[in-house]
């Protein structure tokens, strides 16, 4: 059992665990949907819209932010700035993003973190009954309400998807 999980069990979220075999080759990079999270939504069926991947970036003030964000889209930088009150925000680098978060990346859930940041998902998947993340390691997804989602994180909603 993940944190992630872990994180859901403890605040009585209702939700679903679904896991698929990943393939440790398979990185989406090519794809229209790049990263991880094509993998998923292809091995499991999933709306890309309602399917959110988890990303860290640097604000610059030098603080990390986790940004929630569709498989169907990519981070808008800017926008994540404006919405955490910063100027600039740059993508993490790898191995802060998990030694931040404590998972792996293609594995970093956006749900029982090492250290909690600051996080914002993004509107659109607000708009979905119930949405996919990662549930803390590859091939591991949790699914719940986006409701739950925002309150398990403390996130702000904003739209920081390109």
């Amino acid at each position: 059992m993940t944190p992630a999980i872990r994180l859901l069990e403890k605040l009585k979220i209702a939700h679903r665990v679904v896991s698929y075999d990943h393939d440790p080759s398979a990185d989406g990079y090519g794809s229209r949907f790049p990263g991880y999270g094509i993998e998923a939504i292809e091995m499991l069926g999933l709306d890309p819209d309602a399917c959110g991947k988890t990303l860290l970036a640097r604000l610059d003030d030098g603080s990390l932010v986790v940004a929630v964000v569709p498989v169907s889209h990519q981070l808008d930088l800017k926008a994540l700035a404006k919405a955490a009150g910063a100027k600039k925000a740059a993508m993490a680098d790898p191995a802060d993003a998990e030694r931040s978060s404590g998972y792996v990346v293609g594995g970093i859930s956006p749900l029982g973190q090492r250290k909690r940041l600051r996080t914002f998902v993004d509107g659109l998947l607000t708009e979905h009954a119930e949405v996919h993340v990662s549930g803390g390691r590859r091939g591991l997804e949790v699914a719940l309400a986006p409701d739950d989602l925002v309150s398990a994180t403390s996130a702000i909603v904003a739209d920081v998807r390109v």
